[in-house]
């Protein structure tokens, strides 16, 4: 029996042992069913807290509605369905005001200003403005609303809809006028920017033609360093020095001519073409002046070859010892630095800044030999006439026909350029300043340097030298003219200019392409005027035949230097 009691006690206690997981579960199992129906009935009590107290006092009715603005409430707090429709509807309202803006801005900048275009849209874009300001669809934005009402809404859609349909119709028929307007002001910006370009252009081309008309080619100043060699090497074959001066050179019954230059070959292809067309060359004498620094291979050149009994008289400047800052105005002018800097200035910019006198922005005109020209009658005062030529001429034709023309009292013999309103003095000089203003006729007719037949004893008795030096003072400035020698040659010889034939001396070889070859070859002189000069590789090539010609290419230190080549 005691083994039997133990089998059911056992027994007893294995089977409160399996029951206690199971009563453990349940338990728990009640237990989150506890705290769910607990949390649900919190999260109500919440969301019916924010009904108002109307709502919560209709009975049996206002639970149900209260269960439905539940529900109201939670999807108004994530987002209004209604809300996407308006951002869509307002962003095409925003969009079309702002391309009518556009127009309206666009025909402004085309100068459409009293176009009714103009109008239109800016009327089109501010009735945009006043449709978000109406007061009835202010609610519509206000970002405090809860809800949006749809009846409002499908109206403010309706307006805008007619306001979007009137803008497109006005864009489609103003687009043809606005794309006419369009295509005009591009051209007029195209027109604009080629313009600019063109000066551009013009401004670094007339820059570099100055550069390279400055500039000395390399066989060019070969040959004048090869003869101031040989000068150097046997000075006793080349000086004149202690020499008796041949009575040839100051007599007046023989033809005599005056050439300034610092340029050898330049100033022997005029020699050599003067004397080449001669039918008596021993009855013609050249004064050639140099500066001290050429003097030597001026004497070689000219000391080398015979030029068929023409006498040839080379000095240098400063041999003239009358020719002094305390005498000459312009020597004294010459030294101020202002000046200097404005002929040696060579950046672009400020090089351009005055196109219109850019030609005479050439260190040549600082040299004195460029003023000699104004004191021929103290240079050969046993004289009585005398014929001026420029370095960068060429004698085609006997010349001595100058001698036999009547003067009628004048001082200059030239060849006047005026044609039409061009190269009248009103060109050269300032009629602005009342001295010119004055003193002169803006219409009277230029005429050119170069060729310039000079009757002495006319010029000592109008006293043109004294003339020269009172205007030359005056323009210290540079306000009565800008600078060269041909404005106060203009002003000087006013009166007393005879003109003479144009085939005397025709111009513009070393700038104009357009001189017909019969003009050519019927002048007595042709003229390089211009940046264009025969012995650069600027020059025209139809022309420099002409003054190759006569290069004397059998010349030794011509040959050794390949000048031409």
């Amino acid at each position: 029996m005691a083994s039997a009691a133990l089998r059911s006690s056992r027994t007893s206690l294995s089977d409160r042992n399996a029951r206690a997981p199971a009563s453990f579960a349940f338990k728990l199992l009640a237990s989150a069913i506890t705290i769910s129906v607990l949390l649900f009935f919190g999260l109500s009590f919440l969301f019916t807290s924010s009904a108002s107290p109307s709502d919560l006092n209709q009975g049996s009715d206002s639970r149900s509605y209260g269960v439905g603005s539940i529900r109201r409430s939670v999807l108004a707090l994530k987002s209004d369905p209604l809300k996407p429709r308006l951002d869509q509807i307002r962003k095409q309202a925003d969009d079309h005001r702002s391309l009518a803006m556009a127009y309206a801005s666009y025909a402004r900048k085309l100068k459409l200003e009293n176009s009714k275009l103009v109008r239109v849209f800016a009327d089109l874009s501010r009735n945009y403005a006043d449709l978000f300001s109406k007061p009835a669809y202010r609610g519509l934005f206000d970002s405090e609303a809860s809800s949006i009402d749809e009846s409002v809404l499908r109206q403010f859609e309706k307006e805008v809809k007619e306001r979007i349909k009137v803008t497109r119709q006005v864009i489609s028929e103003a687009k043809e006028s606005f794309d006419n307007q369009l295509k005009i002001q591009k051209l007029k910006d195209t027109i604009f920017a080629v313009n600019e370009q063109l000066t551009k252009a013009k401004k670094q081309g007339a820059f570099s033609s100055l550069i390279a008309a400055k500039s000395i080619p390399k066989s060019l100043h070969c040959v004048a360093m090869r003869l101031m060699e040989e000068r150097i090497a046997h000075p006793e074959k080349y000086s004149d020095e202690g020499k008796p001066t041949p009575p040839e050179l100051e007599d007046p019954k023989l033809y005599h001519y005056a050439i300034f230059s610092d340029n050898v070959v330049a100033a022997s292809v005029v020699v050599n073409s003067a004397v080449a067309n001669q039918k008596e060359p021993w009855k013609h004498v050249f004064h050639v002046v140099t500066d001290k620094m050429n003097l030597g291979a001026m004497q070689v050149m000219f000391k080398m070859k015979d030029y068929g009994g023409a006498h040839i008289e080379v000095k240098a400047v400063e041999d003239y010892k009358f020719l002094n800052s305390s005498y000459v105005p312009v020597l004294r002018q010459l030294e101020s630095a202002n000046l200097q800097r404005f002929y040696f200035e060579n950046t672009l910019e400020n090089a351009t800044k005055d196109t219109t006198n850019m030609k005479f922005r050439n260190p040549k005109y600082l040299s004195m030999l460029n003023h000699l020209r104004f004191y021929l009658p103290e240079m050969y005062p046993k004289l009585h006439r005398i014929l001026f030529l420029d370095d960068d001429i060429v004698v085609q034709r006997d010349l001595t026909g100058l001698w036999k023309v009547d003067m009628d009292g004048k001082v200059n013999g030239a060849v006047e350029t005026c044609f039409g309103s061009f190269h009248r003095y009103a060109q050269y000089m300032n009629f602005s300043h009342p001295l010119i203003k004055e003193k002169f006729n803006p219409k009277a007719c230029a005429w050119a340097y170069g060729m310039n037949f000079f009757d002495l004893d006319a010029w000592r008795r109008e006293k043109c030298t004294e003339q020269y030096h009172y205007w030359q003072n005056l323009n210290e400035n540079r306000t009565l003219w800008k600078l060269g020698t041909l404005p106060p040659g203009l002003i000087t010889f006013y009166s007393t200019t005879k003109p003479l034939d144009k085939s005397w001396h025709v111009l513009g070889l070393g700038y104009n392409p357009s001189i017909s070859m019969e003009e050519i070859r019927n002048a007595a002189v042709v003229h390089f005027n211009g940046n264009m000069k025969p012995w650069l590789d600027i020059a025209m090539n139809q022309f420099r035949p002409l003054w190759t010609k006569y290069v004397d290419y059998k010349n030794e230190y011509i040959q050794a230097c390949n000048f031409g080549m």
